[in-house]
This record gives structure tokens, C-alpha cells and sequence, in this order.
């Protein structure tokens, strides 16, 4: 028996402090136009680092706002999917961490996924195929980003590009009367790409030593006209490669929530696609690139403002570093 899948609570959150532009501009050398202009942020959120907005943190405050909004109590979870390239530690997982924080006392299983920025919707995918055979009822999918502890701050070309937050959505299987159901979904990857987009330094082939430190080589670098134009072609081609499997047309999308990389990459793929601009969601004015977080924190924003609501035609479509990629077509 197959079960339909449905996203039944969403949550978010967000450090407080806020790094606007032109802070950044004291920092390096750049001013807000010339961020604005070209990646479509303002400002992002930066953690605290002396704790309650760890990714764990976030995670927590985000998820007590999707069991209300579920109507379901902790114990009612039987497996967190945590997307994130900043765990709270290597070990143990952050979903363990997270799991604790919830006091959940059912022993669910709980997981981290390292997708980069399609690590939401890489968690969706898996969660919706453990749901639909009938294995789990209700999945957390969380992700949840504490990018700032990664960027180099001196480096002008990734410093304005990232912000920190979370977003989560609770899963599961669809027991009402109504429609909702995950219609179709992509994922994949090719690791032919990965010097695109990568930190070498700080795993088992180079741990990070004084050198690493003192000539600060051990945060995330990219190569981003190479990620732009990937990024376009791959976005577009994951949103026909879902509807053809749905059998349903681009005009049938009421919604495009697409990764929030750069605004440049967003309206590019929505070109490539003939979308109507006015039904893209977008955010990455307030929030950067919070990776992982981008697609759930997005998607959450938009239907607390009304903008999606029940039976809407979804499709988050996400590409990352490794390179990650994957989709998701919902009727929510």
C-alpha cells in the first residue's frame, strides 16, 4: 500500500543580529550597491557564538514552530533528517543534538545529510519515499546553516554572498481528505564539478593546522562564474525532468521556490523556464545564502504571508556544492 505525502507543519528561524551591506563595507572593500546589484542581498543573519543560535538552536526554535503548526507533539516524530555543512560537531550527528533538545524519548532515527544547499530538498525526497511505503509517518526535514563560522571575512568574493538561519518542515503520511501529496521528485549529483564549489582543509586527507590558520586557507572557497552557469542550466533542466514525471506542465506550478544562491541565478533560471517572474519566491534580500536553509525558510515565509496555501502546486528545485542537485513537485 502506498500512502500519500504531506507537509503538515513549517517553521523557521533566524539569528537577531543583522549585517547589513554596508557594515560589510567596513569590513571589505564594497559598498551595498555593488552587492545589491549583483547577488540581490541587503543584509543577512549572524549567530551568536556564545550559544542559543547554534544550528541545533535554530533547529529547535524552528521545529517547536512546525509541531504547532502541525498539531503534533514531539514523540509523534520518527525521524529527523538534518541538512547541514555546519553541524553543530562532527560527533555526534547535529539531528542526535537536535532530537535531545526536543526531548523526544521514542529513540527516532535521526540523520545528518552534507548536500550543501540541496540538502532540505535531498531530505524531503528521502523522507517522502519512506512515508509513501508506509516505513514512517511523520519525518522532521531540517536545514539549518551557521555559515558564518565558514566564510572568510577578508574575502570580498564570498564574505557577502552567506547569512545564517534554519527552516523545517514536518512530513507525513496524509490521512485527510484533502489532495496534498508529493507529485514528483529529483535528486542527483556530479562530482566532476566539485572544485566549483568546495573547503578542502579540515577533514581526514588535510586536518587544519597553524599554517591553515595563520594564511586562512581553511574556509569554503568557489569559483563562482563556473557555479553560475551550472547552476542556471541544472535548476532549469531539475524543473522539467519533475514535471515531465508528474506529467504536468510549467503553467500548472502555481510556485517556484528556488535555491536563494543570487538573485542573478534566480531570474536566469526563471528565464530559462518561461516562468512569470511573479510566482518565484524570493527572500535572499534579508537572508543571503543560508544553503541548506534557504528552500524551507523561503517556502515557510511564503505561506505564513498567504502567498501559498492548501492545494497549491509547488516546486522546490536546489543545486549545491559536490555538486548536489535535486526537486521536488507537491501539491501542498
Amino acid at each position: 500500500m502506498e500512502y500519500k505525502v504531506k507537509i503538515k507543519g513549517t517553521g523557521m528561524f533566524v539569528p537577531e543580529k543583522i549585517l547589513t551591506n554596508t557594515d560589510l563595507s567596513k569590513m571589505v572593500e564594497t559598498n551595498d550597491e555593488w552587492i545589491f546589484d549583483r547577488t540581490g542581498i541587503r543584509e543577512r543573519r549572524i549567530s551568536n557564538t556564545e550559544g542559543g543560535e547554534f544550528p541545533s538552536d535554530m533547529a529547535y526554535n524552528a521545529t517547536l514552530d512546525a509541531l504547532k503548526d502541525a498539531n503534533l507533539e514531539p514523540n509523534d516524530i520518527d525521524m529527523i533528517l538534518f541538512g547541514s555543512v555546519t553541524p553543530d560537531y562532527k560527533l555526534p550527528n547535529t539531528a542526535v543534538v537536535l532530537q535531545q533538545k526536543l526531548g523526544i524519548t521514542n529513540h527516532c532515527a535521526s540523520l545528518d545529510i552534507a548536500a550543501a544547499c540541496s540538502g532540505f530538498v535531498y531530505g524531503i525526497n528521502m523522507a517522502q519515499a519512506m512515508i509513501k511505503t508506509g516505513m514512517m509517518k511523520n519525518i522532521l526535514v531540517v536545514g539549518s546553516e551557521m555559515l558564518s563560522r565558514e566564510v572568510n571575512w577578508e574575502d570580498r568574493g564570498t564574505c557577502i554572498l552567506f547569512g545564517d538561519g534554519c527552516g523545517v518542515s514536518i512530513i507525513g503520511r496524509n490521512e485527510d481528505a484533502d489532495e496534498s501529496d508529493i507529485l514528483s521528485v529529483h535528486l542527483g549529483a556530479d562530482g566532476t564539478g566539485s572544485e566549483f564549489f568546495d573547503q578542502p582543509i579540515g577533514g581526514a586527507i588535510h586536518p587544519i593546522t597553524t599554517d591553515h590558520l595563520e594564511n586562512r586557507t581553511h574556509f569554503m572557497q568557489m569559483k563562482g562564474r563556473e557555479m553560475f552557469k551550472v547552476a542556471t542550466r541544472t535548476l532549469a533542466q531539475n524543473a522539467r525532468t519533475v514535471l515531465e514525471k508528474a506529467n504536468l506542465k510549467l503553467e500548472d506550478v502555481d510556485w517556484l521556490v528556488p535555491h536563494q544562491a543570487n538573485i542573478r541565478i534566480i531570474e536566469t533560471t526563471g528565464k530559462l523556464l518561461g516562468i512569470d517572474p511573479e510566482k518565484v519566491i524570493i527572500n535572499i534580500d534579508k537572508y543571503a545564502n543560508t544553503s541548506a536553509a534557504t528552500v524551507p525558510m523561503a517556502f515557510h515565509e511564503a505561506i505564513k504571508d498567504g502567498r501559498i496555501k492548501r492545494g497549491d502546486i509547488v516546486l522546490f528545485d536546489a543545486f549545491g556544492a559536490g555538486l548536489t542537485t535535486g526537486a521536488t513537485l507537491l501539491r501542498y
